[in-house]
């Protein structure tokens, strides 16, 4: 079984790149937390992790040129041993 938390919203570019940054330092960082909308969910990401990025460039007569990123990020997480961790 899957969990997904999922959150949509129509922010700024200027907001859209505060998280994009908020994002990188959470995997910078030995503590992992993403914010997703009003919850914060903790990721044990590995030190190699899949990557994929997409982008789409759409046009069309009725509905104009529409344009998309998806960045998808994807791993197996790291088994922590909690005898060692105090």
């Amino acid at each position: 079984m899957a969990d997904r938390t999922s959150y949509t919203d129509t922010v700024t570019r200027d907001q859209i790149a505060d998280q994009l940054r908020e994002l990188a330092d959470a995997f910078e960082s030995s503590e992992t937390n993403v914010r997703v909308g009003n919850k914060t969910v903790n990721l044990s990401p590995p030190d190699s992790i899949n990557y994929q990025i997409d982008v789409v460039e759409r046009s069309s007569l009725l509905r104009g040129k529409n344009e998309s990123v998806e960045i998808e990020l994807g791993w197996k997480p790291e088994q922590r041993d909690e005898s060692t961790e105090e």
